[in-house]
């Protein structure tokens, strides 16, 4: 069984879809640990009550972001991680993190590969779509390198974009596309 941490910045849903993968057994891994930078995020609900560890580890109190980056580096590697999963994590980590974290870590982008990365990815293309400039958006897992969603890609999954939608109704599916493909990525990587 692949040890699993998963850091959140918000509500959990995809969280949520790996928590009930991991139980229902579609991912062979268990969830050791959940950290989020936020210290109201629904995340950390969904994990007590699924009876994972889980705590707050926010930048307040570290003298820089590489100090912070180190610090949480630190953190996980206490949990044995051999898989970290960003799932809403809302902090870019840099170098210092990635060269001292124990653990393979990947991130879930709501973007294709290539396109809108960073934030407000999902208002960005229903922004080209009305330009017409594109006709469909997507999810993508890839492994975290430095530069910002630009690691190798794990999966991708496509999205069409509406003439009906507005930021809301986009974002159902997208999160819907990603609950999917993340736990089908998360899947195989813990079966390898």
């Amino acid at each position: 069984m692949k040890r699993i941490v998963v850091l959140i910045s918000g509500g959990g849903s995809n969280l949520q879809a790996l928590i009930d993968a991991c139980a229902d057994e579609r991912i062979a891994g268990k969830i050791v640990q959940v950290l989020s930078n936020q210290p109201q995020a629904f995340g950390l609900v969904r994990a007590k009550r699924a009876d994972i560890a889980s705590d707050h580890f926010g930048r307040t109190g570290h003298a820089s972001r590489q100090a912070y980056d180190l610090a949480l580096a630190h953190r996980i590697a206490e949990a044995g991680p051999d898989l970290v999963v960003l799932a809403g994590w809302m902090h870019i980590l840099g170098a210092a993190f990635l060269d001292r974290c124990p653990a393979k870590v990947i991130n879930l982008h709501p973007a294709l590969p290539g396109m809108f990365p960073g934030i407000e990815a999902i208002e960005r293309a229903l922004a080209a779509y009305r330009r017409g400039e594109i006709t469909e958006t997507g999810v993508m897992v890839h492994e975290v390198i430095p530069e910002v969603d630009a690691g190798p890609v794990l999966g991708t999954a496509t999205v069409p974009i509406l003439p009906s939608d507005d930021v809301e109704s986009l974002s159902i599916r997208m999160h819907a596309a990603e609950h999917r493909l993340l736990v089908q990525v998360i899947a195989k990587l813990a079966a390898a």
